[in-house]
């Protein structure tokens, strides 16, 4: 079982950030929610840049590569609890699969329609 989760894992980390990253934007979008505001909660999170992210768009980078790259991953992201996919946050124990978590838990929030504030615990 402990190998299965890690071979998922690898493959979620291995997906091209160009093709993760636009799914997570037509989520927010079919409720309602704007490509700007997911921008915007990912910035919060990870310190990239909108052009930053922009430019992973159009490079070859994976989704570890763009977690593992994050220039100032915010303090407050620490403050983000709950489940995702039915997995309590506190309960992941691999740091990067967490902070793929906490983006999830984000724009979850964003598709919920919870104000933006909270989003970012202002």
């Amino acid at each position: 079982m402990h190998k299965e989760i890690i071979m998922s894992n690898d493959k979620v980390f291995s997906m091209p950030f160009a093709k993760v990253f636009p799914l997570l934007i037509a989520k927010a979008e079919r409720k309602g929610r704007t490509r700007e505001e997911v921008y915007l909660v990912t910035t919060w999170l990870t310190g990239y840049t909108a052009e930053q992210l922009d430019a992973l768009l159009e490079s070859n980078a994976d989704y570890a590569s763009f977690l593992k790259g994050m220039p100032c991953p915010n303090e407050n992201r620490r403050k983000i609890n709950g489940s995702v996919c039915g997995v309590k946050l506190g309960e992941i124990d691999d740091p990067l699969m967490l902070e793929l978590r906490y983006l999830d838990k984000l724009v979850d929030e964003l598709a919920k329609g919870k104000p933006m504030e909270k989003i970012l615990r202002k």
